[in-house]
């Protein structure tokens, strides 16, 4: 079992370079259609001041550092238990190419069910840019199978 005292732990900040070729490669990887997040002419005419990150985009900068993989060693959770639950987003400024995110998260819950046969810890992140606006909030849920 997760010990409870780890709710409330912050975990380790990270922060992603967001790249055009980067945004690319993910749009294309999604399925996105949408030119805004191809072609930099149409991300202006949008009104983007470059090419804006698809959504979910933002979640990159914590799976690009490790700082999950390194807290479920910090919490004795072996990976091969771990199942990534869920995700949600809230946007409050656009991303787009140029921008330094740093992410900052949390442990926020930690419960289980089933009698601790299923534990599951709830984090909550924020996403800053390089001139300190907030951008994005994020939760995600994990799974611990026992």
């Amino acid at each position: 079992m997760i010990d409870r005292k780890w709710i409330g732990h912050q975990v380790s900040q990270s922060t992603l370079v967001i790249e055009r070729g980067r945004l690319r490669f993910f749009a294309k990887a999604i399925g996105e259609t949408n030119p805004i997040y191809v072609d930099e002419a149409a991300a202006a005419a949008a009104g983007y001041a470059d090419l804006p990150a698809p959504p979910t985009f933002v979640f990159a900068a914590e799976l690009d550092s490790n700082t999950m993989f390194a807290l479920f060693e910090q919490l004795g959770v072996p990976l091969g238990k771990v199942l990534h639950g869920e995700q949600g987003f809230e946007y409050l400024a656009p991303v787009v190419a140029g921008d330094a995110v740093t992410v900052t998260s949390r442990i926020k819950d930690i419960h289980d069910k089933r009698g601790g046969a299923l534990e599951f810890l709830e984090t909550e992140s924020t996403a800053v840019n390089q001139h300190g606006e907030m951008v994005a909030r994020l939760r995600g849920v994990v799974v611990v199978r026992n």
